[in-house]
Protein backbone atom coordinates (compact mmCIF):
# COMPACT_ATOMS: atom_id res chain seq x y z
CA UNK A 1 0.00 0.00 0.00
CA UNK A 2 1.38 3.88 -0.93
CA UNK A 3 2.04 6.21 2.13
CA UNK A 4 -1.08 8.32 2.64
CA UNK A 5 -0.64 11.91 3.48
CA UNK A 6 -2.94 14.69 4.40
CA UNK A 7 -2.09 13.76 7.96
CA UNK A 8 -0.31 16.79 9.85
CA UNK A 9 0.03 17.80 13.27
CA UNK A 10 -3.45 19.10 14.98
CA UNK A 11 -5.53 18.20 11.68
CA UNK A 12 -6.11 15.23 8.68
CA UNK A 13 -7.02 16.77 5.50
CA UNK A 14 -10.06 14.28 5.39
CA UNK A 15 -10.94 14.47 1.64
CA UNK A 16 -7.30 13.72 0.78
CA UNK A 17 -7.03 11.08 3.10
CA UNK A 18 -10.31 9.30 2.44
CA UNK A 19 -10.00 9.71 -1.53
CA UNK A 20 -6.60 8.10 -1.38
CA UNK A 21 -8.19 4.80 0.68
CA UNK A 22 -10.62 4.67 -1.60
CA UNK A 23 -8.72 4.31 -4.49
CA UNK A 24 -6.92 1.13 -3.42
CA UNK A 25 -10.62 0.05 -1.42
CA UNK A 26 -11.92 0.46 -5.19
CA UNK A 27 -9.33 -2.13 -6.73
CA UNK A 28 -11.21 -5.13 -7.24
CA UNK A 29 -13.85 -2.66 -9.34
CA UNK A 30 -11.00 -1.56 -11.36
CA UNK A 31 -10.29 -4.94 -12.00
CA UNK A 32 -13.97 -5.66 -12.91
CA UNK A 33 -14.16 -2.73 -15.29
CA UNK A 34 -10.67 -4.00 -16.87
CA UNK A 35 -11.94 -7.55 -17.53
CA UNK A 36 -15.44 -6.01 -18.61
CA UNK A 37 -13.27 -3.93 -20.89
CA UNK A 38 -11.68 -7.32 -22.56
CA UNK A 39 -15.25 -9.00 -23.12
CA UNK A 40 -16.22 -5.68 -24.76
CA UNK A 41 -13.19 -5.67 -27.25
CA UNK A 42 -13.87 -9.50 -27.77
CA UNK A 43 -17.88 -8.92 -28.88
CA UNK A 44 -16.44 -5.93 -31.02
CA UNK A 45 -14.19 -8.79 -32.78
CA UNK A 46 -16.68 -11.23 -32.76
CA UNK A 47 -19.10 -8.49 -34.37
CA UNK A 48 -16.23 -8.21 -37.07
CA UNK A 49 -16.14 -12.11 -37.58
CA UNK A 50 -20.32 -11.86 -37.80
CA UNK A 51 -19.97 -9.08 -40.49
CA UNK A 52 -17.23 -11.43 -42.83
CA UNK A 53 -19.19 -15.10 -42.58
CA UNK A 54 -22.12 -13.03 -43.59
CA UNK A 55 -20.08 -11.49 -46.72
CA UNK A 56 -18.55 -14.34 -47.40
CA UNK A 57 -21.80 -16.15 -46.96
CA UNK A 58 -23.53 -13.77 -49.90
CA UNK A 59 -21.07 -14.65 -51.65
CA UNK A 60 -21.41 -18.11 -52.09
CA UNK A 61 -24.80 -17.83 -52.96
CA UNK A 62 -24.18 -16.01 -55.89
CA UNK A 63 -22.88 -19.48 -56.79
CA UNK A 64 -25.34 -21.59 -55.08
CA UNK A 65 -29.38 -22.32 -55.86
CA UNK A 66 -31.03 -19.89 -57.58
CA UNK A 67 -27.53 -17.82 -58.03
CA UNK A 68 -25.30 -16.41 -61.39
CA UNK A 69 -25.69 -20.43 -62.35
CA UNK A 70 -29.31 -19.59 -62.89
CA UNK A 71 -28.65 -16.17 -64.28
CA UNK A 72 -30.00 -15.17 -67.71
CA UNK A 73 -29.23 -11.83 -70.15
CA UNK A 74 -32.13 -10.92 -72.38
CA UNK A 75 -31.89 -9.64 -75.66
CA UNK A 76 -35.26 -7.50 -76.10
CA UNK A 77 -36.80 -4.05 -77.89
CA UNK A 78 -37.62 -2.56 -74.72
CA UNK A 79 -39.45 -0.59 -76.52
CA UNK A 80 -41.73 -3.28 -77.43
CA UNK A 81 -41.69 -5.45 -74.25
CA UNK A 82 -39.36 -5.67 -70.86
CA UNK A 83 -38.73 -8.99 -70.01
CA UNK A 84 -37.68 -10.90 -66.59
CA UNK A 85 -36.18 -14.26 -66.91
CA UNK A 86 -35.89 -16.18 -63.31
CA UNK A 87 -33.96 -18.88 -62.22
CA UNK A 88 -36.22 -22.08 -63.79
CA UNK A 89 -36.26 -20.13 -67.74
CA UNK A 90 -34.48 -21.93 -70.09
CA UNK A 91 -31.84 -20.51 -72.95
CA UNK A 92 -33.90 -20.11 -76.53
CA UNK A 93 -34.92 -17.52 -79.00
CA UNK A 94 -38.61 -16.44 -79.29
CA UNK A 95 -40.46 -14.64 -81.98
CA UNK A 96 -43.38 -12.64 -80.78
CA UNK A 97 -46.15 -10.59 -82.64
CA UNK A 98 -48.28 -8.70 -80.33
CA UNK A 99 -51.40 -7.91 -82.10
CA UNK A 100 -53.07 -5.94 -79.13
CA UNK A 101 -52.59 -4.97 -75.18
CA UNK A 102 -54.63 -5.66 -72.86
CA UNK A 103 -56.63 -2.27 -71.26
CA UNK A 104 -59.30 -1.70 -68.78
CA UNK A 105 -63.16 -0.58 -69.67
CA UNK A 106 -63.33 3.95 -69.09
CA UNK A 107 -66.75 4.89 -68.01
CA UNK A 108 -67.54 8.89 -67.99
CA UNK A 109 -70.69 10.25 -66.17
CA UNK A 110 -72.64 13.20 -67.45
CA UNK A 111 -70.77 16.76 -65.94
CA UNK A 112 -72.40 18.68 -63.15
CA UNK A 113 -71.45 22.32 -62.29
CA UNK A 114 -69.35 21.55 -59.25
CA UNK A 115 -67.54 18.53 -57.91
CA UNK A 116 -68.73 19.67 -54.52
CA UNK A 117 -72.30 20.05 -54.27
CA UNK A 118 -74.94 17.59 -52.92
CA UNK A 119 -76.40 15.43 -55.36
CA UNK A 120 -79.73 14.10 -54.96
CA UNK A 121 -81.54 14.34 -51.05
CA UNK A 122 -78.61 12.47 -49.22
CA UNK A 123 -80.93 8.98 -48.51
CA UNK A 124 -78.54 6.00 -47.91
CA UNK A 125 -77.64 4.61 -51.38
CA UNK A 126 -76.33 1.53 -52.40
CA UNK A 127 -73.64 1.21 -55.22
CA UNK A 128 -73.31 -2.26 -56.54
CA UNK A 129 -70.33 -3.07 -58.83
CA UNK A 130 -70.15 -6.60 -61.05
CA UNK A 131 -67.31 -7.53 -62.78
CA UNK A 132 -67.75 -9.42 -66.19
CA UNK A 133 -67.79 -9.68 -70.13
CA UNK A 134 -70.23 -7.85 -72.55
CA UNK A 135 -71.11 -9.44 -75.59
CA UNK A 136 -73.01 -8.89 -79.00
CA UNK A 137 -74.56 -5.88 -79.29
CA UNK A 138 -73.63 -2.62 -80.95
CA UNK A 139 -71.42 0.16 -79.17
CA UNK A 140 -72.62 3.36 -80.11
CA UNK A 141 -69.50 5.80 -81.18
CA UNK A 142 -71.88 8.76 -79.99
CA UNK A 143 -73.22 8.03 -76.71
CA UNK A 144 -70.72 5.19 -76.14
CA UNK A 145 -73.42 2.72 -74.34
CA UNK A 146 -74.77 -0.48 -75.95
CA UNK A 147 -77.69 -1.72 -77.89
CA UNK A 148 -78.96 -5.32 -77.57
CA UNK A 149 -75.59 -6.37 -75.73
CA UNK A 150 -75.69 -9.07 -72.85
CA UNK A 151 -73.57 -9.36 -69.66
CA UNK A 152 -72.06 -12.19 -67.79
CA UNK A 153 -70.29 -12.05 -64.13
CA UNK A 154 -66.84 -13.49 -64.25
CA UNK A 155 -68.10 -14.57 -60.84
CA UNK A 156 -65.93 -12.57 -58.46
CA UNK A 157 -68.72 -11.32 -56.63
CA UNK A 158 -70.70 -8.16 -56.10
CA UNK A 159 -68.74 -5.10 -54.73
CA UNK A 160 -70.52 -2.30 -52.84
CA UNK A 161 -70.10 1.23 -51.74
CA UNK A 162 -72.49 2.84 -49.80
CA UNK A 163 -73.55 6.59 -50.48
CA UNK A 164 -75.73 9.45 -47.94
CA UNK A 165 -75.37 12.36 -47.20
CA UNK A 166 -72.31 12.51 -45.98
CA UNK A 167 -70.80 11.87 -49.46
CA UNK A 168 -72.89 12.53 -51.61
CA UNK A 169 -70.99 14.41 -54.33
CA UNK A 170 -68.82 14.13 -57.19
CA UNK A 171 -65.65 14.43 -54.67
CA UNK A 172 -67.34 12.37 -52.02
CA UNK A 173 -68.32 9.32 -54.15
CA UNK A 174 -64.71 9.48 -55.52
CA UNK A 175 -63.35 8.99 -52.38
CA UNK A 176 -65.72 6.63 -51.04
CA UNK A 177 -65.29 4.18 -54.21
CA UNK A 178 -61.41 4.46 -54.19
CA UNK A 179 -61.23 3.89 -50.45
CA UNK A 180 -63.50 0.69 -50.36
CA UNK A 181 -60.67 -1.24 -52.59
CA UNK A 182 -62.75 -2.74 -54.31
CA UNK A 183 -61.37 -2.53 -58.07
CA UNK A 184 -62.51 0.14 -59.08
CA UNK A 185 -60.49 3.39 -59.89
CA UNK A 186 -62.38 6.82 -59.71
CA UNK A 187 -61.55 10.23 -60.49
CA UNK A 188 -63.35 13.26 -61.59
CA UNK A 189 -62.31 15.29 -64.99
CA UNK A 190 -62.77 18.79 -65.68
CA UNK A 191 -63.54 18.59 -69.49
CA UNK A 192 -63.41 22.96 -69.48
CA UNK A 193 -67.44 22.93 -70.41
CA UNK A 194 -70.38 24.40 -68.94
CA UNK A 195 -71.21 21.55 -66.72
CA UNK A 196 -67.43 20.51 -66.47
CA UNK A 197 -67.27 17.97 -63.71
CA UNK A 198 -67.43 14.63 -64.73
CA UNK A 199 -66.80 11.25 -62.82
CA UNK A 200 -64.80 9.02 -64.27
CA UNK A 201 -64.88 4.95 -63.43
CA UNK A 202 -62.49 2.14 -64.42
CA UNK A 203 -61.36 -1.40 -63.45
CA UNK A 204 -58.13 -1.81 -61.60
CA UNK A 205 -57.95 -5.07 -63.64
CA UNK A 206 -57.36 -4.66 -67.74
CA UNK A 207 -59.20 -7.40 -69.65
CA UNK A 208 -62.52 -8.31 -71.27
CA UNK A 209 -63.90 -10.42 -68.22
CA UNK A 210 -63.19 -7.06 -66.35
CA UNK A 211 -66.12 -4.95 -67.78
CA UNK A 212 -68.57 -2.72 -65.10
CA UNK A 213 -72.17 -3.47 -64.46
CA UNK A 214 -73.40 -0.78 -61.62
CA UNK A 215 -76.48 -0.80 -59.93
CA UNK A 216 -78.08 1.78 -57.50
CA UNK A 217 -80.19 1.00 -54.86
CA UNK A 218 -81.39 4.29 -53.37
CA UNK A 219 -81.48 8.05 -54.12
CA UNK A 220 -82.38 7.68 -57.71
CA UNK A 221 -80.51 11.05 -58.41
CA UNK A 222 -77.39 8.92 -58.11
CA UNK A 223 -78.79 5.99 -59.85
CA UNK A 224 -79.21 8.11 -63.01
CA UNK A 225 -76.09 9.46 -62.82
CA UNK A 226 -73.93 6.14 -62.37
CA UNK A 227 -76.09 3.37 -62.83
CA UNK A 228 -74.89 1.61 -65.64
CA UNK A 229 -76.19 -2.13 -66.80
CA UNK A 230 -74.84 -2.81 -70.19
CA UNK A 231 -77.35 -4.50 -71.37
CA UNK A 232 -80.14 -2.37 -70.30
CA UNK A 233 -79.96 1.61 -69.00
CA UNK A 234 -77.01 3.17 -69.47
CA UNK A 235 -76.46 6.10 -67.65
CA UNK A 236 -72.64 6.45 -67.72
CA UNK A 237 -70.52 6.20 -71.65
CA UNK A 238 -67.85 3.92 -72.44
CA UNK A 239 -64.92 5.62 -73.83
CA UNK A 240 -62.52 2.79 -73.14
CA UNK A 241 -63.29 -1.22 -74.21
CA UNK A 242 -61.91 -3.39 -71.79
CA UNK A 243 -59.71 -5.59 -74.26
CA UNK A 244 -57.66 -8.50 -73.84
CA UNK A 245 -53.77 -8.77 -75.09
CA UNK A 246 -53.08 -10.88 -78.02
CA UNK A 247 -49.93 -11.86 -79.17
CA UNK A 248 -48.02 -15.05 -80.89
CA UNK A 249 -44.88 -16.54 -79.56
CA UNK A 250 -43.16 -18.74 -81.96
CA UNK A 251 -46.34 -18.80 -84.49
CA UNK A 252 -48.43 -19.83 -81.49
CA UNK A 253 -51.59 -17.25 -80.83
CA UNK A 254 -52.15 -16.26 -77.05
CA UNK A 255 -55.03 -14.45 -75.63
CA UNK A 256 -54.27 -12.72 -71.38
CA UNK A 257 -56.17 -10.49 -69.70
CA UNK A 258 -53.29 -8.77 -68.63
CA UNK A 259 -49.97 -6.78 -70.49
CA UNK A 260 -47.66 -8.67 -67.59
CA UNK A 261 -47.60 -12.32 -68.76
CA UNK A 262 -46.09 -14.75 -66.72
CA UNK A 263 -46.95 -18.68 -67.85
CA UNK A 264 -46.22 -18.27 -72.07
CA UNK A 265 -42.53 -18.84 -71.58
CA UNK A 266 -41.52 -21.26 -68.82
CA UNK A 267 -39.11 -19.07 -66.70
CA UNK A 268 -39.67 -15.47 -68.28
CA UNK A 269 -42.19 -12.75 -67.26
CA UNK A 270 -43.11 -10.81 -70.32
CA UNK A 271 -44.29 -6.93 -69.82
CA UNK A 272 -46.00 -6.12 -73.02
CA UNK A 273 -45.90 -2.12 -73.91
CA UNK A 274 -46.56 -1.75 -77.52
CA UNK A 275 -48.18 -3.36 -80.45
CA UNK A 276 -46.16 -4.52 -83.50
CA UNK A 277 -46.02 -4.39 -86.85
CA UNK A 278 -43.68 -7.07 -87.35
CA UNK A 279 -42.32 -10.19 -85.16
CA UNK A 280 -39.66 -9.11 -82.75
CA UNK A 281 -36.74 -11.11 -81.53
CA UNK A 282 -36.11 -12.13 -78.24
CA UNK A 283 -33.49 -13.99 -76.95
CA UNK A 284 -32.45 -15.84 -73.36
CA UNK A 285 -28.73 -16.48 -72.74
CA UNK A 286 -27.10 -17.68 -69.68
CA UNK A 287 -25.57 -14.72 -68.08
CA UNK A 288 -21.96 -16.44 -68.15
CA UNK A 289 -20.20 -12.82 -67.01
CA UNK A 290 -22.07 -12.78 -63.78
CA UNK A 291 -20.79 -16.51 -63.28
CA UNK A 292 -17.70 -14.99 -63.55
CA UNK A 293 -18.09 -12.31 -61.14
CA UNK A 294 -19.63 -14.61 -58.83
CA UNK A 295 -16.20 -16.34 -58.79
CA UNK A 296 -13.95 -13.55 -58.58
CA UNK A 297 -16.53 -12.10 -55.45
CA UNK A 298 -16.25 -16.14 -53.73
CA UNK A 299 -12.10 -15.69 -54.33
CA UNK A 300 -11.86 -12.37 -52.46
CA UNK A 301 -14.72 -13.02 -49.64
CA UNK A 302 -12.75 -16.34 -49.03
CA UNK A 303 -9.85 -14.36 -48.44
CA UNK A 304 -10.67 -11.72 -46.68
CA UNK A 305 -12.43 -13.93 -44.16
CA UNK A 306 -9.96 -16.94 -43.47
CA UNK A 307 -7.31 -13.53 -43.48
CA UNK A 308 -9.40 -11.94 -41.05
CA UNK A 309 -9.72 -15.08 -38.74
CA UNK A 310 -6.13 -16.29 -38.95
CA UNK A 311 -5.33 -12.43 -37.91
CA UNK A 312 -7.65 -12.23 -34.79
CA UNK A 313 -6.15 -15.76 -33.59
CA UNK A 314 -2.37 -15.45 -34.18
CA UNK A 315 -0.45 -15.74 -31.03
CA UNK A 316 1.88 -13.94 -29.57
CA UNK A 317 5.82 -13.96 -30.65
CA UNK A 318 8.78 -12.29 -30.00
CA UNK A 319 7.95 -10.23 -33.22
CA UNK A 320 4.38 -9.80 -32.82
CA UNK A 321 1.42 -8.61 -29.90
CA UNK A 322 -0.69 -11.77 -31.19
CA UNK A 323 -4.22 -11.73 -32.16
CA UNK A 324 -7.27 -9.72 -29.85
CA UNK A 325 -8.21 -13.32 -29.55
CA UNK A 326 -4.96 -15.22 -29.50
CA UNK A 327 -5.16 -19.16 -29.63
CA UNK A 328 -9.86 -18.62 -29.34
CA UNK A 329 -10.44 -22.64 -29.97
CA UNK A 330 -13.86 -21.31 -31.92
CA UNK A 331 -11.90 -18.95 -34.34
CA UNK A 332 -9.16 -22.28 -34.55
CA UNK A 333 -12.00 -24.55 -35.19
CA UNK A 334 -13.08 -22.28 -38.14
CA UNK A 335 -10.46 -22.40 -40.21
CA UNK A 336 -9.60 -25.61 -39.75
CA UNK A 337 -13.60 -26.39 -41.18
CA UNK A 338 -12.79 -24.09 -43.90
CA UNK A 339 -9.60 -25.72 -44.79
CA UNK A 340 -11.19 -29.06 -44.59
CA UNK A 341 -14.39 -28.07 -46.92
CA UNK A 342 -11.50 -26.54 -49.43
CA UNK A 343 -9.41 -29.91 -49.23
CA UNK A 344 -12.75 -32.10 -50.10
CA UNK A 345 -13.70 -33.57 -53.48
CA UNK A 346 -17.04 -32.88 -55.00
CA UNK A 347 -19.11 -36.03 -57.24
CA UNK A 348 -21.50 -36.21 -59.77
CA UNK A 349 -19.40 -34.31 -62.52
CA UNK A 350 -16.48 -34.02 -64.64
CA UNK A 351 -15.28 -31.29 -61.63
CA UNK A 352 -13.86 -32.54 -58.35
CA UNK A 353 -11.65 -29.65 -56.68
CA UNK A 354 -11.50 -26.04 -57.59
CA UNK A 355 -8.30 -26.13 -59.08
CA UNK A 356 -9.74 -28.53 -62.16
CA UNK A 357 -11.53 -24.86 -62.87
CA UNK A 358 -8.68 -22.64 -61.67
CA UNK A 359 -9.31 -21.63 -58.46
CA UNK A 360 -6.12 -22.73 -56.97
CA UNK A 361 -5.05 -22.63 -53.64
CA UNK A 362 -1.27 -20.60 -53.21
CA UNK A 363 0.71 -20.95 -49.82
CA UNK A 364 0.94 -16.82 -48.33
CA UNK A 365 -1.57 -15.50 -50.97
CA UNK A 366 -4.57 -17.77 -50.39
CA UNK A 367 -7.07 -18.76 -53.20
CA UNK A 368 -6.31 -17.88 -56.81
CA UNK A 369 -8.04 -17.45 -59.68
CA UNK A 370 -7.11 -18.32 -63.39
CA UNK A 371 -9.49 -16.61 -65.40
CA UNK A 372 -8.28 -18.01 -68.18
CA UNK A 373 -9.48 -21.50 -67.14
CA UNK A 374 -12.27 -20.58 -64.96
CA UNK A 375 -13.48 -18.79 -68.58
CA UNK A 376 -12.88 -21.81 -70.14
CA UNK A 377 -15.02 -24.12 -68.10
CA UNK A 378 -18.04 -21.39 -68.26
CA UNK A 379 -18.03 -21.51 -72.11
CA UNK A 380 -17.32 -25.51 -72.33
CA UNK A 381 -18.41 -27.48 -70.05
CA UNK A 382 -21.50 -25.06 -67.97
CA UNK A 383 -23.01 -28.10 -66.47
CA UNK A 384 -19.90 -29.98 -65.11
CA UNK A 385 -18.77 -26.37 -63.36
CA UNK A 386 -22.34 -26.01 -62.35
CA UNK A 387 -22.43 -29.39 -59.97
CA UNK A 388 -19.20 -28.18 -58.79
CA UNK A 389 -20.63 -25.39 -57.02
CA UNK A 390 -24.66 -26.12 -56.40
CA UNK A 391 -24.77 -30.23 -56.49
CA UNK A 392 -24.89 -31.52 -52.74
CA UNK A 393 -21.31 -32.05 -52.44
CA UNK A 394 -20.71 -28.88 -54.44
CA UNK A 395 -18.84 -26.27 -52.60
CA UNK A 396 -21.21 -23.32 -52.77
CA UNK A 397 -23.53 -25.92 -50.70
CA UNK A 398 -20.85 -26.84 -48.37
CA UNK A 399 -19.50 -23.23 -47.84
CA UNK A 400 -22.98 -22.18 -47.64
CA UNK A 401 -24.14 -25.13 -44.53
CA UNK A 402 -20.58 -23.89 -42.69
CA UNK A 403 -21.39 -20.36 -43.11
CA UNK A 404 -24.92 -20.70 -41.50
CA UNK A 405 -23.67 -23.21 -39.09
CA UNK A 406 -20.97 -20.89 -37.67
CA UNK A 407 -23.39 -17.91 -37.32
CA UNK A 408 -25.92 -19.72 -35.95
CA UNK A 409 -24.19 -21.77 -33.67
CA UNK A 410 -20.30 -20.65 -33.19
CA UNK A 411 -20.66 -16.94 -33.45
CA UNK A 412 -24.17 -16.62 -31.51
CA UNK A 413 -23.33 -18.60 -28.70
CA UNK A 414 -19.87 -17.19 -28.23
CA UNK A 415 -21.52 -13.69 -28.45
CA UNK A 416 -24.37 -14.64 -26.12
CA UNK A 417 -21.60 -15.85 -23.68
CA UNK A 418 -19.41 -12.38 -23.33
CA UNK A 419 -22.78 -10.48 -23.20
CA UNK A 420 -23.89 -12.23 -20.06
CA UNK A 421 -20.49 -12.04 -18.56
CA UNK A 422 -20.57 -8.22 -19.39
CA UNK A 423 -23.95 -8.19 -17.95
CA UNK A 424 -22.57 -10.03 -14.44
CA UNK A 425 -19.42 -7.65 -14.55
CA UNK A 426 -22.09 -4.65 -14.34
CA UNK A 427 -24.14 -6.21 -11.70
CA UNK A 428 -21.27 -6.94 -9.62
CA UNK A 429 -19.56 -3.49 -10.11
CA UNK A 430 -23.01 -2.15 -8.88
CA UNK A 431 -23.41 -3.56 -6.29
CA UNK A 432 -19.25 -3.02 -5.37
CA UNK A 433 -19.95 0.98 -6.03
CA UNK A 434 -23.26 0.67 -3.27
CA UNK A 435 -20.60 -0.95 -0.61
CA UNK A 436 -18.08 1.68 -1.77
CA UNK A 437 -20.05 4.39 -1.20
CA UNK A 438 -21.01 2.56 2.58
CA UNK A 439 -16.96 2.81 3.22
CA UNK A 440 -16.19 6.07 1.74
CA UNK A 441 -18.89 7.32 4.41
CA UNK A 442 -17.60 5.47 7.27
CA UNK A 443 -13.84 6.73 6.12
CA UNK A 444 -15.24 9.99 6.09
CA UNK A 445 -17.14 10.01 9.53
CA UNK A 446 -13.88 8.36 10.86
CA UNK A 447 -11.55 10.76 10.33
CA UNK A 448 -13.78 14.08 10.52
CA UNK A 449 -14.40 12.41 14.38
CA UNK A 450 -10.64 12.39 14.68
CA UNK A 451 -10.18 16.01 13.69
CA UNK A 452 -12.61 16.96 16.31
CA UNK A 453 -10.93 14.56 18.68
CA UNK A 454 -7.44 16.79 18.24
CA UNK A 455 -8.83 19.96 17.97
CA UNK A 456 -10.70 19.24 21.49
CA UNK A 457 -7.50 17.64 22.81
CA UNK A 458 -5.83 21.41 21.58
CA UNK A 459 -8.40 22.83 23.72
CA UNK A 460 -7.66 20.64 26.75
CA UNK A 461 -3.86 21.47 26.52
CA UNK A 462 -4.24 25.24 25.65
CA UNK A 463 -6.31 25.52 29.24
CA UNK A 464 -3.94 23.33 31.35
CA UNK A 465 -1.20 25.31 30.01
CA UNK A 466 -2.54 28.37 31.25
CA UNK A 467 -3.82 27.28 34.44
CA UNK A 468 -0.90 25.94 35.26
CA UNK A 469 1.28 28.88 34.02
Amino acid sequence: MPAITGLTAGKVDVNSVVNQLMTVERQPIDKLNKKSTSYQTQLSVFGGVKSSISNFQAAVQKLKGTGSFQTYKVNADTSILNVTAGSTAVAGSYALEISSLAQSQQLIAAGQLSSTAAIGSGATTTLSFDFGTISGGTLSPTTGTYTGASFGSNGSGVKTVTIDNTNNTLEGMRDAINKAGIGVNATIINDGSGTPYRLALSSTASGVNNSLSISVAGDAAIANLVGNDPQGTQNLSQTLAAKNANFKVNGVAITKTSNTVTDAIQGVTLNLNKETIAPTNLTITKDTAAISAAANSFVTAYNDLNNSLKSISAYKTATSSGGSLAGDPAIRQMISELRDILSSTVTGGGFTTLADVGINSKPGTGLVLDATKFDAAVTNNLTDLSNLFTSTTGYATKFDAWAKSSLNVTVTTRTSNISQNISDIAKQVESQEVRMANIKKRYTAQFTNLNNMLASLGSTQNFITQNLG
